[in-house]
């Protein structure tokens, strides 16, 4: 990507941002994934003169990131206190509330990306990156600092486990 070229980071960061915000979504939620991609975007743009290889390089890169500043949020969140109070405690949400799904891809995606997310976190990793971002054995086995055949196992392993949820899954 030619520097201030901005044709060039929209059409990497639309191919990049989606798959990256599934895979953190997978780490630490839906409610915090976005902030999380946001932190690793950023600190790609500043470490972007250090950055070399092709496109599929700077995916695994920017996975590698992104995957660090989980892991930096989950430290943070297990040392900030607990309130007591239940969040209807704090906010005040109608009876009956009537809210539409956006569409049934998204409900379907968003469960099996729970499910995902209910695997131990190996298999988790494995399964997201290998199957969901499609990064092969060796950049997976880099973005998690693992054997590429550690990596197979593990999602092979999360990929069974997987279809014995769904199968059990009303």
């Amino acid at each position: 990507m030619l520097a201030g070229d901005e044709g060039a980071f929209r059409t990497v960061y639309r191919a990049v941002q989606p798959p990256l915000l599934r895979y953190l979504t997978v780490l630490v939620g839906p409610a915090d994934a976005e902030d999380v991609a946001s932190e690793a975007w950023s600190q790609a743009f500043r470490d972007l003169d250090r950055f070399t290889g092709d496109a599929d390089g700077f995916r695994g890169w920017v996975t590698t990131i992104g995957r660090n500043r989980a892991f930096d949020h989950l430290r943070r969140a297990s040392r900030r206190p607990v309130s007591d109070q239940t969040l209807e405690d704090l906010v005040d949400l109608p009876d009956d509330a009537d809210v539409e799904l956006d569409t049934l891809g998204r409900v379907n995606s968003q469960a099996v990306l729970r499910l995902i997310g209910e695997l131990p976190r190996d298999q988790a990793e494995a399964i997201m990156l290998r199957t969901v971002l499609g990064f092969d054995g060796p950049t997976s086995a880099r973005i998690l600092g693992k054997r590429p055949g550690a990596v197979r196992a593990a999602a092979h392993r999360g990929l069974k486990q997987l279809a014995k949820r769904i199968s059990e899954e009303p």
